[in-house]
């Protein structure tokens, strides 16, 4: 555990998704992190600015302005260059995906977080890392066949990269000249040779589609998955014993807490528990949740456990 001065010199990076969401909290922790302590704010408008900003630090302390991805987004740029050891991170909570957050106990308020990025404590917190250098901050989940399909609209969008609403797009950029093209420039406008043609036969397009019922799709029910998994080498559930579930957890006595819900059959099977610092995951295309994100399919997956492996700002 390490005490934070407050005269740290601080680089407050505020994800466009926070700027667009809502401004005002923003806004708020701005000035309060001005006020008590040298800042620099970087607003970054696409995947090479954030980066570069982190890349560019120096000797200030990263504080992200923004939701879970956008703290995602920023340790695994930091594990990548392999400088997660010697910086710590601050998180200003604003956004609509924030279960990471209070996770991990920081302040969802943005005057609270704002003076825990002051006057906390860093501590140093267990993660997971792949094989493919990504990062889990809190739970992962493998859930059954078809229960994964489903995705909310937050984690669609997070698996579309980080373009649009999700990470970054054009909503902070598309008032300009380039995003002006629309009715207006069509033929020289309404007025021009075919503009109400042209505008007419939008509004009966428009009042066809929203005549026409919804059309619902089919989702198709849960249904157990056949995975073999693996901690420390030992063979936990193979390939023929169905699993409802499986979950890891870091951040039990330097290792994981793996669980898995085997499928009962007649009565009920208990779950199986075990800590271990490495875990592999293998058998048939299979999708899994991680920090609310929801990534594959993949065949196999293996993630390790570093202990004390990032640092994080929280109130003392």
């Amino acid at each position: 555990m390490t005490e934070v001065a407050a005269s740290d010199q601080l680089l407050v990076v505020i994800d466009p998704v926070a700027r667009w969401t809502d401004g005002e909290s923003v806004r708020i922790a701005k000035d309060v992190l001005s006020a008590g302590a040298t800042t620099k704010v970087c607003l970054p408008e696409g995947p090479e600015e954030f980066a570069r900003a982190l890349a560019r630090r120096g000797s200030r302390r990263p504080v992200v302005v923004g939701d879970d991805r956008a703290l995602l987004r920023a340790v695994s740029l930091l594990h990548r260059q392999r400088e997660l050891a010697g910086c710590g991170v601050s998180l200003v909570p604003v956004g609509g995906v924030l279960s990471l957050a209070r996770a991990l106990g920081v302040p969802v308020g943005a005057v609270a977080a704002a003076r825990a990025v002051l006057d906390g404590v860093e501590r140093r917190l267990d993660l997971l890392v792949d094989e493919s250098d990504g990062v889990v901050l809190g739970a992962l989940r493998i859930p059954p066949v078809g229960a994964g399909g489903g995705m909310s609209g937050a984690e669609e969008v997070e698996m579309g990269g980080l373009g649009g609403v999700g990470g970054f797009g054009d909503a902070e950029g598309s008032g300009g000249s380039g995003g002006s093209a629309g009715f207006g420039s069509f033929g020289g406008g309404a007025s021009g040779l075919g503009g109400h043609a042209w505008l007419r036969t939008c509004q009966s397009l428009v009042r066809t589609l929203a005549a026409r019922p919804a059309r619902v799709a089919s989702v198709p029910g849960p249904g157990p998955s056949r995975l073999r998994v693996e901690v420390d080498g030992v063979t936990l559930v193979d390939l023929d014993q169905p699993v409802e579930a499986v979950s890891v957890t870091p951040g039990v006595a330097g290792g994981a807490e793996v669980e898995v819900r085997p499928v009962s059959v007649g009565a009920e099977a208990s779950p199986l528990r075990v800590v271990g610092r490495r875990v592999t995951v293998s058998g048939a295309d299979f999708r899994y949740r991680a920090d609310s994100v929801v990534s594959g399919p993949v065949r196999t997956r293996t993630w390790t456990v570093r202990e004390g492996g990032w640092g994080l700002t929280l109130p003392s």
